[in-house]
């Protein structure tokens, strides 16, 4: 095969010696990582620069990406995140007003290792069927390597079980964002791989934001004195988190307020004294249903994880923790999957989902007025 032959073509492997073959999409080369399926529609910005698709291969069950482009304005961080990205039909084109450059240019920009012209909805049975798997793509001069080999590289990868990778994503140093509107206090945000959406709403609701780094200490988060604690989504196995875990069983204690999302209910859930365990395929995109048990409604939300919370999704529970009664909140109508934790003796929720969701529905908007009163209503108390 010649040269130029080579750099028109791809592969995606998977961990059960699936092949893929496609053409290169962005950057060059070979990218190893867990292969998810994302159901999106829309928003393929914000996915890719979502800190919780970290160590990630997403495939976009969208048949057409890329054709409005990117912008300044709707990444959720400071960089693309996904370890490689796979489309069926990249667009050759972009057209939106709001468009200031193209998707595969971020993509080369960035580094990203990507697949294009392969059948996604074959990949996604297959990711439904088996579970997900860990993947590689190999394009340029890794495509001609042989299939032993690469199958090998994609076998010895990384699995997501036991992995901690809140320290790739979080930041190194604290960071403020000032209250918009009326002040009602303080919240200190463990960032877990936080999305700047959920920073915004918070400041919106009146909140001094102090973003964190994930390895913020007990007596140093006290010496803060925040009014409420925030705890992120974030990519990696919650049962990998156990300082981030005994920090917050130490709020707790304190009696300070807490809201988690998505991985921050999974800790909320491991804090209480319930375990965690992996998804087969996990719940990624943005059409995801689930009943309100408080309000007896079903939300629309957007969803990415691939562990959940192991609690029964009915009656009181008593935290085998010692933090008194808790309930589950929100459960999936696809799967009864726990989306939401509600301590009824101290001042904590959280959801599995994403209640900011910049790329999709707004359902689920109001947890953070709720989370507000909550903080409003313990600072009258203590008055």
């Amino acid at each position: 095969m010649t040269d130029a032959s080579l750099a028109e073509r791809a592969v995606l492997v998977l961990e059960d010696g699936s092949r893929f073959v496609g053409r290169p999409y962005g950057a060059t080369g070979r990218t190893l990582g867990e292969a998810v399926f994302a159901t999106g529609m829309t928003g393929y910005q914000e996915t890719l620069t979502d800190p919780s698709y970290a160590g990630q291969i997403v495939v976009m069950t969208a048949p057409h990406i890329g054709n409005t482009g990117v912008n300044d304005e709707d990444p959720e961080s400071s960089r693309i995140w996904v370890a490689g990205y796979v489309v069926r039909d990249a667009s050759r084109v972009v057209s939106n007003f709001r468009a200031q450059g193209s998707l595969d240019d971020q993509l080369v920009d960035d580094g990203i290792v990507g697949i294009r012209g392969v059948d996604t909805r074959a990949i996604t049975r297959r990711l439904r069927d088996t579970g997900s798997m860990k993947a590689g793509i190999f394009s340029g001069a890794d495509y001609a390597l042989g299939d032993d080999e690469q199958l090998a590289a994609v076998r010895e990868g990384r699995d997501m079980r036991g992995l901690n990778l809140s320290s790739e994503v979080s930041t190194r140093e604290r960071y403020d964002l000032p209250a918009e509107g009326e002040r009602i206090g303080s919240v200190a945000v463990l960032d877990l791989g936080v999305k700047t959406s959920t920073l915004r709403y918070l400041a919106q609701r009146g909140f001094d934001v102090i973003v964190l780094p994930q390895s913020v200490t007990a007596d140093e988060l006290r010496a803060i004195a925040p009014d409420a604690l925030f705890y992120s989504n974030g990519p990696g196995d919650p049962a990998a988190s156990d300082a981030q875990v005994e920090l917050l069983q130490g709020a707790l204690r304190d009696g300070l307020p807490f809201f988690g999302i998505c991985f921050g209910n999974q800790l909320l859930g491991r804090a209480l004294g319930f375990g965690t365990y992996k998804l087969p395929f996990g719940h990624r995109g943005i059409n995801q249903p689930v009943w309100d048990k408080t309000t007896g409604t079903v939300e629309i939300t957007s969803q990415n994880h691939g562990f959940a919370v192991d609690a029964p999704i009915d009656g009181v529970l008593e935290s085998p923790a010692g933090f008194g009664r808790v309930e589950v909140s929100h459960f999936s109508l696809n799967d009864q999957v726990v989306e939401g934790l509600r301590a009824l003796d101290i001042p904590a929720f959280s959801v599995q989902y994403h209640p900011e969701a910049a790329s999709g529905p707004h359902d689920s908007n109001h947890l953070f007025d709720r989370f507000r009163e909550l903080v409003v209503s313990r600072n009258q108390d203590a008055n």
